[in-house]
């Protein structure tokens, strides 16, 4: 009988802590076994194995950085929003980097893929962001894109204790919020149609 208490997501919440503490390449079906108490075999009948497991911490990763992304940007638009977005994900990744790396590292397959459908909903919050600023629709997914880009980078180096040197790292962070901030105020191809009114349309995971 399964033990209970054990499924598919309390599998991927102990996998997902697991990996932040070892590392997503630590995480094995045998190292989350011993954390939940239970011999390997037995999370076979929860999840399908190593892959599933990924995609359900992938899933769960996503979730938790649209719900943190959007709690710290609620009531914020312009640089004020920007800022905040930037640091709530710069903290998620450092504090949770094996759940976050699993966003990266689990392919999609469609629109219709659980996974995919979570990267989408993980950047609902930088697209709400984004409407706040005076861009034309054209320039929705370039934007998107170069926001992510720019914020997944930052906080990933810092994550791998990639800034070393004496300059506060969080002065860098806002330095580079400032930067961003005046390139999309002029960004704007002054066309008529607005990213205000209309979302973005981006494909899974940007």
């Amino acid at each position: 009988m399964p033990r209970a208490g054990l499924d598919g997501r309390v599998l991927a919440e102990a996998g997902a802590a697991l990996a932040d503490e070892v590392g997503l390449s630590g995480l094995t079906m045998s190292a989350l076994a011993e954390r939940v108490g239970v011999r390997t075999p037995s999370l076979y009948k929860h999840v399908a194995g190593q892959d599933e497991l990924l995609r359900r911490i992938a899933v769960l990763a996503f979730d938790e950085v649209g719900a943190t992304v959007g709690a710290a940007v609620q009531g914020l638009e312009g640089r004020r929003a920007l800022g905040a977005a930037a640091r709530a994900l710069r903290d998620f990744v450092v504090e949770h980097p094996g759940r976050y790396a699993a966003t990266l590292a689990v392919p999609t397959d469609g629109a219709d893929d659980a996974v995919a459908a979570a990267s989408l909903r993980a950047l609902a919050p930088l697209e709400a962001v984004l409407r706040g600023y005076d861009l034309g629709t054209g320039q929705a997914t370039h934007a998107l894109r170069a926001l992510r880009s720019m914020f997944h980078g930052f906080a990933s180096l810092q994550a791998d204790g990639g800034f070393r040197w004496s300059t506060d790292v969080d002065a860098s962070l806002e330095w580079l919020v400032d930067l961003v901030d005046r390139g999309l105020r002029t960004a704007g191809d002054g066309g008529p149609e607005r990213m205000r009114g209309d979302r973005i349309v981006a494909e899974p995971t940007g």
